[in-house]
């Protein structure tokens, strides 16, 4: 039975949606944006929250720049 298997490489293999990639990071910007207009004192969360959004965002933009470049 494992005999009959067949054998496919990583690049075979159905890729994910970048356009359901994109929604779901952006809707987690959005949602993360809304943090800020909270009820709470001080900077230190919206420090974390921005920090957040800075990360989600670089992963969209790495992606983008990676298909563009051919290396994705």
């Amino acid at each position: 039975m494992a005999a009959e298997e067949q054998i496919l490489s990583p690049d075979q293999r159905k890729p994910t949606s970048r356009k359901a990639l994109y929604s779901a990071l952006t809707a987690g910007i959005v949602i993360n944006l809304a943090y800020l207009f909270g009820n709470h004192q001080g900077w230190v969360e919206d420090a974390f929250i921005l920090i957040t959004v800075t990360v989600l965002l670089a992963v969209i933009v790495t992606d983008v720049w990676l298909v563009k470049a051919g290396l994705r």
